[in-house]
């Protein structure tokens, strides 16, 4: 499987199968530290709003990297996935003592969960995929649904804006030849969907969703991935301290390649 055989399937829900195909969920949030970076800042969020006994609902649940960590920490975690990649790499790290249900199914439909079952629910992966406003508010509005009255909903968008620097950082020529509109500087949504800040805020807004947190969820750390990768254990944990500072402030908000936004039903 390449891009181009990706781009001629017709099904949106076969495509997205395909291209964990071509991606390698399972190692991208933990093969360095400047990966670590995103899955670290996440659980952060997370464990602010975190109470025993709470129950877990990770949608879009990749290969398993948040559904584990939580199950391991003694949460009763529910997991759903359309890849069939990410669903064989999850299973093969699932221990026998790990509280975790997992199906491999559509985050468009959740009928196999009722309403208000939630106290936490991780929407991480369908809004990298999912290209109509329709489609993406049938999503949110599925969130709110299972999600308990007082429970948060953690939503991950892939920036739109930081891209053009990271994809430099490979490509010397990525501005006179990247795939993305010249004028309106907008990425082409192929193999995945990008949001701006703005579009972000506009899309949970009007799904009904009362913002409590908006992160630079990695920031810099791919662009300069390679210095980050050299750290010493005692400089890696201070520049994880100088990022979770900058990390909410409004005027570097779309300077990262992941966005995570921490809300509730309004």
């Amino acid at each position: 499987m390449d891009f181009n055989e990706l781009a001629k399937i017709k099904n949106e829900s076969e495509r997205v199968n395909r291209t964990y195909d071509i991606f390698n969920e399972d190692s991208r949030l933990n093969h360095s530290k400047a990966a670590r970076v995103e899955f670290l800042t996440t659980v952060h969020y997370i464990e602010k709003y975190l109470k025993e006994g709470d129950k877990i609902l990770d949608i879009g649940a990749g290969a398993g990297e948040y559904s584990l960590y939580f199950a391991r920490r003694g949460y009763e975690v529910s997991a759903i996935e359309l890849a069939d990649a990410n669903i064989a790499a999850f299973r093969k790290k699932l221990r026998p003592e790990d509280q975790i249900d997992l199906v491999q199914g559509n985050a468009l439909d959740l009928t196999r969960y009722a309403d208000k079952t939630y106290d936490i629910v991780l929407l991480f992966g369908p809004l990298y995929h999912l290209k109509s406003d329709v489609d993406k508010q049938k999503c949110i509005s599925e969130a709110k649904r299972v999600c308990k009255d007082g429970g948060k909903i953690f939503f991950a968008f892939i920036s739109n804006d930081f891209v053009f620097l990271t994809e430099l950082a490979y490509n010397g020529n990525y501005f006179s030849n990247g795939d993305y509109d010249k004028e309106t500087f907008r990425l082409n949504d192929f193999p995945f969907v990008f949001h701006t800040v703005e579009a972000a805020r506009k899309l949970l807004a009007e799904g009904g969703i009362n913002v409590l947190h908006e992160v630079a969820s990695d920031g810099a750390s791919e662009l300069l991935a390679a210095r980050i990768n050299e750290m010493s254990d005692e400089d890696y944990a201070q520049y994880l301290r100088y990022h979770f500072y900058i990390c909410e402030k409004p005027e570097l908000l779309g300077m990262t390649n992941h966005l995570l936004f921490v809300g509730e039903k309004k």
